[in-house]
This record gives C-alpha cells, sequence and structure tokens, in this order.
C-alpha cells in the first residue's frame, strides 16, 4: 500500500528503497542533501563515503570526498557549481568540484577558535555576489562571512543579552540559507528560524517549530524546514506553515527519526535525510 503524506497543495508519496546504494555501503547519519540542476542527488553522511550521488531515479553515479570528512554536517552549491561543505568534526569548510577535486579549506584542519572561523561549523550558503555565509554553530553561535576567493571578512551573533534571548542572538545556529537576498538562520536551540538581510539587519523570526535542523527554499518561494523533532514541515516565506508531518521519533515508512537535511528537486519531489536513529535518506514524490 501507497503510503502517502502531507496535505493541501503539499501531498506526497513515498518512494521506498528509492537509493541503490552499492552492496556493502551504508548510509550513516545524513547530514545533509542536496539536489543539483541535473536533479542528481548528493548525499552527505557520515560513512567512509561521505557524499554519495544519485541520479533522480536513485541510480548510483559516483562518491567523492573520501577521507576529507569525519562529522560530515552542511552542504550547498556555489555560485560556479563547487560544493561546499561545512564539517563540524574538524572545525573546516571545504570547497570540491562536483567530481572530487579538492580546491580550498577554509579553518585549519583539527582547530578550533572561540568567536572567530571555527569552532564546529554546521553550514554554509552563498549570497548572489559570491560571498559565503557560514553558521558556526556548535562552538561560537555566530555566523561568519567570507569574500568569494575565500578571505575573513565579519561576522555576527552571541547567545543572550542581558534580559533574555533577543534578535540576532543564537543558540546554536544549525543552517543557514540565502534566498533573494534574505538569509534563513535555523537557530535550533531557540526553537525558531530568525531572518536576516545580507548586513546582519533583523527582519523577521518564525517561531511554530521544534528544533530547527534546515530550511530550504525552492525557486517558487516555498521552505522546507527539517525539525530535529522528528517531523518536517513546508512554509511560505513569512514562515506560515502549509503542511507538515512527523512529530514522534520512527523508522516507519515516511515518518522520521531526527530529520536533519532537506532539499526538492525541479519537479517538486522531497529529500530528506535522518541522522541519531534515523541514518537514512527517504524522497518523496509530489502528488
Amino acid at each position: 500500500m501507497a503510503v502517502i503524506v502531507g496535505s493541501g497543495d503539499f501531498r506526497y508519496e513515498l518512494v521506498e528503497n528509492w537509493a541503490q546504494i552499492p552492496d556493502g555501503w551504508v548510509f550513516t547519519q545524513v547530514g545533509a542533501v542536496a539536489v543539483d540542476e541535473n536533479d542528481d542527488v548528493y548525499v552527505f553522511n557520515r560513512s567512509e563515503h561521505p557524499i554519495i550521488v544519485f541520479n533522480r531515479d536513485g541510480e548510483f553515479q559516483r562518491s567523492l570526498g573520501e577521507g576529507h570528512f569525519p562529522s560530515a554536517h552542511g552542504m550547498c552549491f556555489g555560485n560556479d557549481g563547487t560544493l561546499w561543505l561545512a564539517d563540524s568534526g574538524d572545525h573546516t569548510v571545504k570547497n570540491f568540484t562536483r567530481f572530487g577535486e579538492h580546491i580550498r579549506t577554509l579553518g585549519v584542519v583539527d582547530e578550533p577558535h572561540e568567536n572567530e572561523p571555527f569552532n564546529r561549523p554546521t553550514d554554509v550558503t552563498v549570497a548572489s555576489n559570491g560571498d559565503l555565509y557560514i553558521s558556526d554553530g556548535y562552538g561560537n553561535n555566530r555566523v561568519h562571512v567570507f569574500s568569494p576567493d575565500g578571505e575573513y571578512k565579519w561576522s555576527w551573533g552571541q547567545t543572550e543579552r542581558e534580559g533574555g534571548v533577543w534578535d540576532g542572538d543564537f543558540n546554536l545556529p544549525h543552517n543557514i540559507w540565502i534566498h533573494k537576498d534574505l538569509v534563513y538562520v535555523a537557530d535550533r536551540e531557540n526553537h525558531r528560524v530568525q531572518v536576516f538581510d545580507l548586513d546582519a539587519r533583523h527582519v523577521e523570526t518564525w517561531t511554530d517549530f521544534i528544533q530547527p535542523t534546515d530550511v530550504y527554499i525552492d525557486s517558487n518561494d516555498v521552505a522546507y524546514v527539517a525539525e530535529l523533532r522528528n517531523r518536517i514541515s513546508i512554509a511560505d516565506l513569512h514562515g506560515n506553515v502549509k503542511a507538515r508531518w512527523g512529530r514522534f521519533p520512527t523508522d516507519e515508512p515516511g515518518m522520521f527519526f531526527a530529520p536533519h537535511g532537506i532539499w526538492s528537486d525541479s519537479h517538486g519531489d522531497l529529500y530528506v535525510g535522518e541522522v541519531l536513529e534515523g541514518q537514512r535518506l527517504q524522497k518523496f514524490k509530489r502528488l
């Protein structure tokens, strides 16, 4: 029997056993997923094969990044089509071609820095001018900005100020995404998504989320939010939820155990990666 999830305009059918992973390989803690312009799906996970690439039909294409990533966490495509990958284990953000050539590393491997880049970074996104915005979540609670050629420019964020938690304060900025020159930060332990302009001026806050781990916004202005508390939400550009499912931890097909990465393809199909006990990637076909 088909597994149907979602509601309203956002209904999906689970594509069971979608990923045709090579024999003996496994997904280990899927930190992130990303889909390119050809609808190839890049799965960033913590196995010995960090980046595993599939086509839209789930057929294995290649792997890359072996030996470079002790703790795969966040991923995006650069404006030049290369991959930017945040590793929360070795305190770096690395740049690779889609076929595995290492281009550069930001930060120093195994050297954490307090308040400066990096201390267990979580994700990276790229502005239209090529600037890199990097969430430095587990150790620093900050966002750092780099030039397109990897030169550090400036940072913002802190944990809290006198009187409480305010706009621009973070408690584990877990993911970052830029859409139409606005910066969306999944402020995980404050249970919110904060929105800023490119100069870090606060625009608005979305509050109807539980430990948001990842925000992806597609070309149709649809926001997809993965939440560590075992659900995903689909919202508009002001955080108004249009559909959501999941809530209690389970490995039941179509439900979730700790969603950590989310992305959609050109057909509106949805890909969700899970960590903790989940350790899988699920594909949902848009109906």
